[in-house]
Parts: structure tokens; sequence; C-alpha cells
């Protein structure tokens, strides 16, 4: 019995001893990154990560915290509270020792703890935390790391994040003093799709003095070849950007002209209070995201399936209230009819910020509209942007549907053609124009429900797009449903590599210049009117 109680206890002393171990850390390594120089400690925060202990990181994260302390100036303590344990070997002190020190973490330090830590990440189980990590350490992985990436490029699975690994060891390795390293490094580079790979690249090309960053002549010559492969890859992920840009600000302007190439087209309103209706319909998304946060939290995030309809029959009905009083009675008289929808939209705004405040109000995107799709490494294409085009394009379809395959969409073509015919054979010209008129309203209301999924809604948000919107139904052809898209995709394609050339203000004035020149060569805009009544 005796010796079996002597076993046990041998056992429980191993067990100790080897929970003692898991966690010690080399002592002089930990001393040096809490007290020493800002080289010494950038050097032994490299070495600590590259030992691939797991407890380096609850030391890195004391650090980063605060919570590392220097007791007489040779030993390095983890404190919380009135307890502390041993930075090195894991002990725990009974008390707090005296001649305690704070740990020196300056900015330097701090970023390369950031690094350490995300390199420690490497080996995680979750692919996403695993892919953050390799990216961060794209701009910081030193020498010291090499051991660390390599062995995660042995152990991933992912063909992406191995990809990103291998790049990540190229660039640490253009500093190897070997040139046939280097040049090895400098040809794996060529496949990467990443503005930082491009600086690395340059960098070996750059000249200090009479002497260039890179004293051997055959790599700066690959590096050469390298980086225009590189400018190649980011070229054309540029130019894919520009044109995802674009179309987004396209399908944008589509939903906010939509409205008023109906309206225009139909009744030769000039609508100035056509923006605060999609303002009306931005506060409308706005009022119900509220009405689900506070009611049906649960739900919060599919309260967009109620602000559409809601955002789209709040601006049909302010509109078709703004035709039955006002607009009905100016018909014929454009002049007029300019001035008072813009004291109309001067009323709007002003009614807005009474209700609401002048300050913009947020709007929350879903769970499922936050983030993005990756491409390549600079081509992020967001979620919502994503969503919109693709709500604009249903839109679009739904409105194509309506006015070709439905008894309003036949009166209302009708009216347009020849509203004088139209109402001898019996068409309600009158109702139509109310009915066409509450139609356009409400696509502009969900033209705000849109917009609010882009940016902060407030009363002026209207006056953004409210001159775009004309410029898109004169140039497309008033009444013309076709011309307007094109016109709204054009424009908005347009302005953005114009854009990003010139900058936004010569981008709008060059394209405003553009479409004054076209409407003196063709008035009738992209698509002409057709019907008796066309040259009238």
């Amino acid at each position: 019995m005796l010796l079996k109680n002597y076993a046990l206890a041998l056992c429980l002393a191993a067990a100790l001893c080897c929970a003692r171990l898991a966690w010690a850390l080399p002592a002089d390594l930990v001393l040096a990154v809490a007290a020493g120089e800002s080289d010494e400690q950038v050097a032994a925060v490299g070495k600590l990560v590259a030992s691939g202990e797991p407890r380096v990181d609850v030391f890195f994260q004391a650090l980063l915290e605060g919570s590392v302390q220097v007791a007489d100036g040779r030993r390095v303590l983890i404190v919380s509270g009135e307890q502390a344990v041993d930075a090195a070997t894991g002990e725990k002190l009974g008390a707090l020792p005296g001649g305690l020190d704070d740990a020196l973490v300056n900015n330097r330090l701090r970023g390369a703890l950031a690094t350490a830590r995300s390199a420690l990440k490497l080996s995680s189980p979750d692919p996403a935390a695993r892919l953050a990590a390799v990216k961060t350490l794209e701009d910081g992985a030193g020498e010291e790391m090499l051991p660390l990436i390599d062995r995660a490029q042995e152990k991933e699975a992912d063909p992406k994040i191995k990809g990103l690994l291998a790049l990540v060891r190229a660039g640490v390795q253009l500093k190897n003093a070997d040139a046939s390293i280097r040049m090895k490094a400098v040809e794996a580079l060529a496949q990467s799709d990443s503005p930082n790979t491009k600086t690395l690249l340059l960098g070996l090309l750059e000249k200090k003095g009479e002497s260039y960053a890179e004293p051997d002549a055959a790599v700066r010559a690959e590096a050469q070849a390298s980086l225009k492969a590189v400018q190649t890859r980011l070229t054309h992920a540029e130019r894919l950007s520009q044109i995802f840009t674009g179309v987004s600000l396209g399908s944008i302007l589509l939903l906010a002209a939509l409205g008023l190439a109906i309206t225009y087209g139909l009744m030769g309103v000039i609508n100035m209070a056509h923006g605060e209706l999609i303002m009306v319909g931005a506060y409308g998304t706005y009022l119900v995201q509220n009405l689900f946060r506070t009611q049906a939290p649960q739900l919060f995030d599919w309260y967009l399936l109620a602000a559409v309809p809601a955002a789209f029959f709040a601006s049909a009905l302010v509109g078709m209230a703004l035709e039955r009083s006002v607009i009905r009675f100016l018909y014929g008289r454009p002049l007029e009819t300019l001035l008072a929808t813009w004291g109309i939209s001067l009323i709007l705004i002003q009614t807005m910020r009474t209700l609401f405040g002048a300050q913009n109000v947020p709007v929350e995107n879903p769970v499922w509209m936050s983030g993005g799709v990756e491409l390549l490494a600079n081509v992020v294409l967001p979620w919502n942007r994503v969503i919109i085009i693709g709500f604009a394009a249903a839109v679009l379809l739904l409105m194509w549907f309506l006015l070709a395959r439905t008894r309003l969409g036949l009166f209302v073509r009708a009216v347009t053609q020849n509203r004088g015919m139209a109402s001898c054979v019996g068409v309600p010209t009158a109702r139509v124009d109310t009915l066409a008129f509450g139609l356009g309203s409400g696509i502009a209301g969900l033209a705000g429900c849109a917009l609010s999924q882009i940016g902060n809604v407030g009363p002026d948000l209207g006056q953004t797009y409210i001159v775009d919107s004309f410029m898109v139904v004169v140039l497309g052809g008033v009444g013309q449903l076709a011309g307007s898209v094109y016109a709204a995709l054009g424009l908005g394609m347009a302005n953005k590599f114009i854009e990003a050339w010139s900058g936004a203000v010569l981008a709008k004035i060059a394209i405003l210049t553009f479409i004054i020149i076209f409407i003196q060569k063709r008035p009738q805009g992209l698509f002409a009117v057709k019907g008796r009544m066309a040259d009238a």
C-alpha cells in the first residue's frame, strides 16, 4: 500500500512538472521583450514567435493590455489585481513583490506584437482567422518567423491561404543574403496580385546614391519582369473595380431616374420635388428599421422586406397627393409647374427637418448585406452594392412587365403617345395621370430605400440626385425606359472612369459638357419618342 501511494505521488509530481514546462518560456527573451531596448524587444518577439509555443500569445496579450510588470529589473510578471504570475515559468506568486515597474511598450513594439499575434493564429482551426493572419503578415513578417510560416504552409489545406503563405514567405526571403534565394523569391512574387508586392519589388529597384538596393543585376532584372507582371494584374483588377463601381452608380441613378422617366415622359411635368420623394422613401426605411428594432428585434435582419413596400407606398401617396392638389391645375404651364414643385421640395425638406432633426439619421445594414466578396487582393465587391444592382434590375423588370403586359401599362403608353386620342376612346386620362405619378413617385421611394443602405439619411438626400436624374432622362430620351437604362449605366461608368483620371469635380463637368453638346445635336436623346404626337 505504501509503495502504491509513493508511485501516485511521483505521478502527481511529474504531472505538475510537465504542466509548468508546458507554460515555460525562455526567461531571457521574456525579459528582453518587457525591459529591453527597442531593437532588442522586436528581435525577442520574433524569437518567441518562432518557438511555436501557444502560451506566447497570453504573454503578448498581457503586454498589449498593460498587465506586465518587471520586478527588480529581473523577473517579468503578469499582474491581475493583487495576484501575479511569472511570465516565463507560469508560477503563481502568493503576494506581489516590491520594486515593480511597468513594461516598456512603445508604438513599434505594439506593431511587432500585433504582427506576432497574427503569426500565431496561422494554426487556428478557423480558415477566416488564418486568412486574416496571413494578410496581416504581408506587411510585417520578419525572417525569424520563417519557421512558423513554413510549418503553417505544410499543414495548410486551403489552397488560397497556402498560396498567400508562399507569397509572404517570398517577401521575407527578399532580405536573405543569398542572391539565389532572393531570385527564387522574386520569381514567386510574380504570381501575386497584391499592391504590397508591387511596393516590395519597387524597393529592390531603388537607387541609394550610386548603388541599387538590390546589388545583384540578375535579381534586379527578374524583379523588373515580376513588377511588370504584377502591375498588369493590378491594372486589370483596377479596371474591374471601376466597372463594378460604375455599374453600381449606374444602378442607383437608374432607380432615381425611373420614376422621373414616367412622370416627365407621360405628362411633361418637370418635377423638382422628385428628389424629396426619394428622401421620403429613405425616411420610411428608417422608421421601419426602428420599428423592427423595438418591436421585433429577433427579426431585425429582415426589416428590409417590410421597408421596401413601406418606402414605395409612402412616396407614392405623397406623389399622388402632390399631383391631385397642385400639378393637375398646372398642366401645359411648365414654368409654373417647375416653380411650384420647387417650392414643394422646400416644404418637404423643412418638414423632415422638423420631424427628424437636421442631422443625418443612420440606417443599419442587415447582416446579410454586410461585408463583401473578394475577387482579387485589391478588388472587394461590397454585398450592399451587389444587392442594390440586383434590386435595380428587379425593379426594371417589374416596370417593363407593368408597362408592357398590364392594362394600366397600356393606358400609360396610350396617353404618352396621344393623349387626345386616348381620351376619345375612353381612357380615363385624369386617373391615369394620378396613378402614373404615384407609380413614378413610388419608384423614387424604392431608390430612397436603396440609398439608405449605402449612406446616412438626411433632409438633403434628394438634392444630390435630382440633377443626375434629369440628365439620365434627357440623355436617354423622354419617356423611353430603355434609353434611361443605357443612359444611367453609361453615365455611371463614364463618371467613375473619368473620376479616376481627373477627380470627381472635373468628371461632373466633363459629363455635363458632353450632355449639353449631345442634346444640341440630338434633342430627342438616345431613343426618340414614337407616336402620332411625337413631333407635335
